[in-house]
């Protein structure tokens, strides 16, 4: 139980600095691009990297469990999902698995896309 509350307020910090990165951005550089969604993405992958890094030189400390679930699933969780997804691809092709790594990462874009177009399609027809 002590984990779900850990990622759960984690995710609540992280979703709450990425509300306000998108704020900081609109007003910043306007709405024509995407510039949020690019920064926390940089931002929460190099971040999962450094935790990452950090935690394996750790690895075995009773406490990394739960500093993992808190800063990594919690809030670089809420902060953006595509550090998990960067870190993930990164093990893959360092454990050698190199056409799997190219694999996750092709199908998680294609695959997401659309399952997004899906959805709308179906949103947009069955209202």
């Amino acid at each position: 139980m002590q984990g779900y509350l850990l990622v759960f307020v984690g995710a609540g910090i992280g979703g709450a600095l990425r509300h306000g990165v998108n704020l900081a951005s609109e007003r910043a550089f306007g709405p024509g691009f995407p510039w949020s969604t690019l920064a926390v993405n940089v931002v929460g992958s190099f971040a999962m990297g450094m935790l990452a890094g950090w935690l394996a030189v750790k690895a075995g400390a009773e406490w990394s469990q739960p500093v993992r679930l808190f800063l990594a699933t919690g809030i670089l969780g809420g902060f953006t999902t595509f550090s998990a997804f960067s870190l993930d691809a990164v093990l893959l092709w360092e454990r050698g698995a190199k056409y799997a790594a190219l694999a996750y990462i092709g199908g998680s874009v294609a695959l997401s896309i659309g399952g997004l177009l899906l959805g709308l399609f179906l949103a947009r027809h069955l209202a």
